[in-house]
């Protein structure tokens, strides 16, 4: 079966500074898979690069089987994958509907602003109660929905996540990942880029453990616990 998204022998750097050094994985069709690592080992470096935001120095991305390597972001979001950055990435002097209709707009044209709203307040009910709200005043997990309702209502093949749960409450990571389960349901598969695990395992099928900018580790989410410990450990 033919991977939705494929790292091969991936190097990537800002400058001088080298934060990926030949990472490759696959990411099959309907699977969950979890990238995990401690702060500054290059995860969101991997997420960047998958969505076309950076461009490898060494090594190939391929989706769907096609070669992506060094396209421009919009031909990787045509191509079916979808990056929910890490942050809020919100318009904060607009509304949480203007937010939604602008970035519908874009993608479905003018006629289909008004399903898209329907779909992202179905996922988000949340939003919908705060569809008139100033998206700057409401609270940080408040935010994330709407940063993330922006691009999950397009059902992508691929969604890349970066670090969810930064700095949001227990219960708001909660009904974020509960989402990330329907979305899956759907036939998405998810690249979830974490550093707060628990959630991440309990999702996804596979996990990659990145250390350093390299694949330190590979296998089941069974078999992560002990070797996610250890990646997390001050000492390692």
């Amino acid at each position: 079966m033919t991977p939705v998204l494929e790292f091969r022998s991936v190097t990537a750097a800002y400058g001088p500074f080298r934060a990926l050094f030949g990472v490759s994985y696959t990411l099959a069709p309907g699977e969950a898979l979890a990238l995990v690592g401690s702060n500054g080992v290059g995860k969101t470096t991997v997420a960047r690069v998958a969505s076309g935001l950076v461009v490898p120095t060494e090594g190939s991305v391929l989706v769907a089987g096609r070669d992506m390597t060094g396209s421009k972001p919009y031909r990787f979001a045509r191509a079916g994958v979808a990056h929910a950055t890490e942050g809020r990435s919100v318009f904060a002097t607009l509304t949480v509907e203007e937010n939604l209709s602008l970035s519908f707009r874009r993608v479905r044209g003018r006629r289909g602003v008004r399903s898209g709203l329907e779909l992202a307040y179905e996922m988000f009910p949340v939003l919908g109660r705060r569809r008139g709200q100033l998206a700057g005043s409401m609270s940080g997990g408040e935010q994330r929905m709407l940063s993330m309702a922006r691009v999950m209502v397009e059902i992508p093949k691929v969604l890349v996540a970066d670090e969810l749960s930064l700095g949001l409450a227990p219960i708001i990571v909660a009904e974020l990942y509960d989402t990330l389960r329907r979305l899956r349901g759907e036939g998405t598969s998810l690249l979830i880029v974490e550093q707060q695990v628990g959630h991440a395992l309990d999702l996804c099928d596979r996990v990659i453990v990145l250390d350093h900018g390299s694949v330190s580790w590979t296998g089941s989410s069974a078999e992560a616990t002990g070797v996610v410990t250890q990646a997390f450990d001050p000492v390692h």
